[in-house]
């Protein structure tokens, strides 16, 4: 029974596909099929002649074997192999074989993308909103040739993605699905911020200012703690940029999102004391440096600006410093202590 291939060889060539892996799938794709067949042995094997461009299916017959008192069911024997190889075979052969190829370029290009996006995960890359109409929970990002998915949870509430529009997404995992590799890209996760820092401040990318921690929360405000790694670099200054252009270049990637960049310190009292920025607290008493709690003192005229509106500040203070912040007026604590000690 012929079969073209020649054909599929090249074509399996171009497409980056192993010859012998070819072969195999199509002997046992070809056995499969002889077996639907009507009349078909149990047991038979294919063959390909891949330079006569032919295959035959070799068969087996099973010859019963009397029983003995020591073995009453025995297995039966395979007889020699002959040619069963089907006349009518032709249609249902290139069909299988058709499939065949089908799966293996799908299979071959499925890892060609993986391949290309398995270092991509944890970065940033630009894509361009596509619609889909069967699926309105998520966005579907087109990136090159390939179509990642923004999930609902990793949007940023109130954003609107417009089809065409081209967007700054972080690549959240690259996996093997059921359909192809899975790309998930965030709007919302807090590393998209250092990486959208990182395309505007050399001094991230060479080493001499660190971003140490991000808390974000999507769409309204993110707060940021950097440090220098060298002397004579103000880190703060550094994400700014000069006349603010970095955080400013930044912040249009981001829409009406706030971000404040605050000094990192090894010391838990200042570092809350920063991270409460625009607030500038009095003083930090630790309570418990195991447990993680401090309370900031704050002047009675910034007590709402330590805490934010719904107390949005105090807590991405929290989430920043990794810290659980009681904040009291600084006034109230002063006649505390003062009524303390009479």
């Amino acid at each position: 029974m012929e079969l073209d291939l020649a054909g599929m060889h090249q074509l399996a060539i171009e497409q980056g596909i192993d010859l012998e892996q070819l072969d195999a799938a199509l002997e046992e794709a070809l056995r499969l099929a002889y077996l639907k067949t009507p009349h078909a042995a149990k047991h038979a094997r294919v063959e390909l002649d891949t330079r006569a461009g032919t295959f035959t299916v070799w068969a087996r017959k099973e010859i019963p074997v009397e029983p003995t008192e020591d073995d009453p069911h025995p297995a039966p024997e395979l007889g020699e192999e002959y040619d069963d190889t089907p006349r009518n075979f032709g249609r249902l052969a290139a069909a299988t074989a058709r499939q065949v190829i089908g799966q293996l370029f799908r299979k071959a290009e499925d890892d060609k993308v993986f391949g290309a996006f398995s270092g991509q995960k944890g970065k940033l890359v630009t894509g361009i909103v596509q619609q889909d109409a069967s699926d309105p929970t998520n966005v579907h990002v087109a990136i090159g040739d390939v179509e990642a998915i923004l999930p609902r949870r990793e949007q940023v509430p109130g954003e609107r993605y417009r089809h065409g529009e081209r967007l700054r997404v972080y690549v959240v995992n690259v996996a093997r699905g059921v359909k192809g590799p899975e790309i998930v890209v965030s709007r919302s996760h807090p590393e998209l911020v250092r990486r959208l820092f990182e395309r505007e401040v050399p001094e991230l990318v060479s080493g001499a200012v660190s971003i140490m921690a991000i808390a974000r929360e999507a769409g309204a405000r993110t707060k940021i703690a950097v440090r220098a790694n060298t002397d004579g670099v103000n880190p703060k200054g550094a994400l700014i940029g000069p006349g603010g252009a970095r955080v400013r270049a930044v912040m249009e990637n981001l829409g009406p999102e706030k971000i404040d960049i605050v000094d990192w310190s090894a010391d838990p009292a200042k570092f809350v004391a920063s991270a409460l920025s625009p607030a500038v607290a009095t003083g930090v008493q630790v309570i418990s440096e195991k447990n993680k709690t401090a309370i900031a003192f704050i002047h009675d005229d910034q007590l709402s600006l330590a805490i934010g509106k719904e107390g949005q500040n105090a807590r991405l203070a929290a989430k920043l410093t990794g810290w659980k912040i009681g904040i009291e007026s600084t006034e109230v604590h002063a006649k505390k202590v003062a009524a303390e000690g009479k």
